[in-house]
This record gives C-alpha cells, sequence and structure tokens, in this order.
C-alpha cells in the first residue's frame, strides 16, 4: 500500500472515490461538482487530501482541514472525509490513512485532529481503537441551507 498526498495528477483516481464517498452519505453522484471542489481543494491548498494506492488502484482517500484551537493556542487538524472503496475493505487501508493522518499531526506538533462522522458510522470503532474518544460535549449546528 502506497499513501501520497493528493495531487492534480490524483485527481481522476480522486473523483471517483470522493463521488462514491458523497453517495455514501446519501448524495446524489454529481461528478462535475465532485472535480470542481476537489480542484479547488488541491489548487488552494486549503486541505490535506490523502489518497491511498494498492498495486497501483486507488483504494481510499481521506481530507483533513486545518483548524486553530484558541485555548491550546496550538493548530489542530479535522477529518473531514475518510472512504475506502468495499472491494478494499478490512485490508487496514482506512487505518493506515487515519495513521497518516496522526503522523502529520505529531510532525506539526499539533494539539490533536477530531473527526466528523455521522453519529451511525460504523467506522467509529476503527475510530476508537486508534485512540479516538468521543467527545461529550454539546455540539451546535447552524444551517444555512434551511
Amino acid at each position: 500500500m502506497t499513501i501520497t498526498r493528493a495531487k492534480l495528477k490524483d485527481l481522476d483516481a480522486l473523483i471517483s472515490l470522493f463521488d462514491n464517498y458523497r453517495i455514501f452519505y446519501k448524495q446524489e453522484s454529481n461528478l462535475a461538482g465532485v472535480k470542481r471542489f476537489l480542484t479547488q481543494r488541491i489548487m488552494k491548498d486549503d486541505s490535506i487530501i490523502y489518497i491511498a494506492y494498492i498495486e497501483g488502484k486507488a483504494a481510499g482517500f481521506t481530507q483533513l482541514y486545518p483548524l486553530q484551537s484558541s485555548v491550546s493556542m496550538k493548530p489542530m487538524y479535522l477529518l473531514n472525509d475518510l472512504y475506502v472503496y468495499f472491494n478494499f475493505r478490512g485490508q487496514g487501508v482506512g487505518e493506515a490513512l487515519i495513521n497518516r493522518a496522526k503522523h502529520l499531526c505529531q510532525t506539526e506538533n499539533n494539539k490533536g485532529m477530531a473527526i466528523q462522522t455521522a453519529f451511525d458510522n460504523p467506522a467509529q470503532h476503527l475510530y476508537e481503537r486508534l485512540g479516538f474518544v468521543k467527545d461529550t460535549d454539546l455540539h451546535f449546528f447552524w444551517n444555512n441551507d434551511k
């Protein structure tokens, strides 16, 4: 398995992964929108996207967004997206992607990493096994789409 930071050359493989990720979260397929969104993230360098390849085939990805912790006065990351193609699940791809993200946090001496996911996402067991602790603080979200 090879994990690299996604560049524009990875865009075709990443588009399919990201579109499938969105479909998993009950969104309509939108390849043109996905291409536009991912191209902007890579070109603006406002997120970090890691892509995992197994034998030259894209297997999964994760996307991290930089944040700041005011209280600790340290940077941190939000792991907002993680997806592994069904036929590559159970091969350690998700764990390897998360560990690569954790390594980045350690290298940059960040406060840590938060994960945003659906309350019923079965990957929560993986997160807990890898040392993430469920945050019991009350969270609020204002939705501008309503």
